[in-house]
């Protein structure tokens, strides 16, 4: 397997990697690089950058492209003059996979839709919404590690793509695995490479600014601390501010203004991790200002922190999702309610859908990411419905009217709109839990050092009997879904009305909460691109403080029943609240 590799991967570095390896005995390590494929899923890949098949590099990217352009020729009509947009952030290697990726789309004569300098994600999704691609390729690993890049796609429609469809891209990759071209020179002269970045920001600008100007009221707003975690955010927020005619309300984090792979500041580039934002906060006490904003590396998520009185208030993704939702819902017209509809993940907070029903416009989950999401509004919209809003909690916020997919510039402005016209977002979202309940989000996640220990875990939790039989904390379980078994014990026919599948490591519970009024509800679910197990607890009271120690006890005792087992070598983190 060792000769296999290098026999075809023509690149020095990674090539001597594997000979390294080889020339020390490093067998395990080997098994580890060459034993496997690097798996492709509806996030496309994502992976450390090293030497291997089952790792992202120079190899891998080629192998992945070629196999995605054999499945467009075959199954889209027209696919090799639509083309196919490509961009790239500011991580190591992404211009090099990004070249490296269009080289082969090339050479199969499929037409490259070219961004030819760094782009955040959501430029992708546009570009096809708005070119007519066939397909899109964004390289990012978002707000992974620095070792980590990925390679994700995007469909015709401008969604992430879904299954089926992945699957078919995964058999197509391993029967084009042979590289068909090295050789990146050709994008500088091949009539099949066309450079559209300027058009498609120019545009992207023009309808994000559109959009949120009809909201904006550009005398009062507030002045903010913004950092873009040291990736591409800083141009995007910048021009779009000087378009509204804001911009002098804008200071940067200096440190981590401009795009630097290595994270320096930071221990973890995601805005959701502990310490992240603290440069941000600092910059924000030495300006005066209480509000800071935050995007991840490739400016798909949105995060923000207020401070009332004399503490930062860090906002999780869900009051973020929440107070859009509600500022975007007090700005619509009373008439038709009922076609206009939000949407919300299977493990966001249920704080959106009590807004919707006490409201009266509709409300509709999904499945976790914005695979489902996107693909959901889609057809709602086909369906005569307007979707005007979608969020996850891990802080995506998605704006139909710009792009079906998370975009973490239109969401800043708009929460930009909203912070000034309530002067305290934090304040407006206590109003809204005293209107509506509070509802408290308690996310957690543990590192599982492998897919066999993740495994493992669920299978014990499976075993565990009788849903009803359950208990967790002495509070008995009401309602038990498991998606990857295929079951709902809520349902007539006890099948989901949400998507099942084996792959998804997702189980969701219900427990009795009547002797302190509470209503409880977690879920347990393997993350698709991390190696991670997360929980999302969610607590619904009449007190912020019932709401709050409900859903510390479950977790509690979570721990306790659940995760504290001396063969899981689990190591819990939880996100800074």
């Amino acid at each position: 397997m060792s000769y296999a590799y290098i026999n075809v991967e023509k690149d020095p570095i990674t090539r001597s990697e594997i000979e390294s390896l080889l020339d020390e005995g490093q067998t395990s390590e080997l098994e580890k690089r060459l034993g496997t494929r690097i798996g492709f899923g509806t996030a496309g890949l994502r992976a450390r950058m090293q030497a291997g098949f089952a790792r992202l590099n120079s190899l891998t990217i080629i192998q992945t492209s070629q196999g995605l352009a054999a499945h467009l020729l075959k199954t889209h009509p027209g696919a090799a003059e639509k083309g196919i947009v490509i961009g790239y952030d500011a991580r190591h290697n992404s211009k090099t996979f990004a070249e490296l990726a269009a080289a082969a789309f090339v050479a199969k004569g499929i037409k490259v839709l070219w961004y030819e300098d760094l782009v955040h994600t959501p430029m992708v999704p546009y570009g096809v919404k708005n070119l007519g691609a066939v397909a899109g390729v964004m390289i990012t690993a978002s707000h992974n590690p620095a070792q980590d890049n990925g390679y994700k796609v995007y469909g015709a429609n401008g969604c992430q793509i879904n299954s089926p469809e992945d699957a078919a891209i995964a058999a197509s990759i391993l029967g084009n695995l042979e590289p068909v071209t090295w050789d990146v020179r050709q994008l500088q002269s091949s009539p099949l490479v066309r450079a559209v970045l300027a058009l498609m920001k120019g545009k992207y600008f023009q309808d994000v600014c559109g959009f949120v100007d009809q909201y904006l009221n550009a005398m009062n707003v507030p002045n903010f601390v913004y950092t873009p975690l040291h990736g591409v955010g800083l141009q995007y927020m910048t021009t779009a501010l000087e378009q509204l005619r804001i911009g002098n309300s804008i200071t940067a984090v200096q440190q981590q203004a401009q795009p630097d792979p290595d994270f320096p500041t930071v221990k973890y580039p995601n805005p959701e991790e502990a310490g992240a934002l603290n440069l941000a906060k600092e910059t924000a006490d030495k300006q005066g200002v209480r509000l800071v904003l935050s995007n991840d590396p490739d400016a798909d998520r949105f995060a923000v922190v207020e401070k009332v009185g004399d503490q930062w208030q860090q906002f999780t993704g869900d009051q973020v999702g929440v107070l859009l939702a509600y500022y975007l819902f007090s700005r619509m017209s009373t008439n038709g309610l009922q076609h206009f509809t939000m949407l919300n993940s299977a493990v966001s907070s249920q704080m959106l859908a009590e807004i919707a029903v006490k409201e009266g416009f509709r409300f509709s989950e999904t499945l976790t990411g914005f695979k489902w999401l996107g693909n959901t509004a889609l057809a709602l919209e086909k369906a005569g419905n307007t979707v005007t809003f979608a969020y996850e909690e891990a802080l995506g916020y998605m704006i139909p009217n710009i792009v079906h997919d998370k975009d973490g510039i239109t969401a800043a402005l708009l929460f930009l709109c909203a912070a000034t016209q309530w002067g305290s977002p934090w304040e407006k979202l206590l109003q809204l839990y005293e209107k509506y309940g509070y509802f408290y989000t308690l996310n957690t996640y543990w590192r599982s050092p492998e897919v066999t220990i993740t495994k493992k875990l669920f299978a014990m939790i499976q075993k565990l009997g009788n849903p009803f039989a359950l208990t967790v904390g002495g509070r008995q379980v009401l309602r038990w879904r498991d998606l990857s078994n295929n079951y709902d014990s809520a349902t007539r026919d006890n099948i989901p009305e949400l998507p099942a599948s084996r792959d998804s490591q997702m189980i969701t519970c219900w427990l009795d909460g009547s002797k302190l009024d509470h209503g409880i509800r977690f879920t347990i679910r393997a993350s698709g691109t991390e190696p991670k197990i997360k929980i999302y607890l969610e607590c619904r009271s009449q007190t912020q403080a019932k709401a709050r120690a409900g859903a510390g006890e479950i977790l509690h005792y979570l721990r306790q029943e659940w995760f504290d087992d001396p063969n899981l070598t689990l190591e819990e983190k939880s996100l800074d609240r």
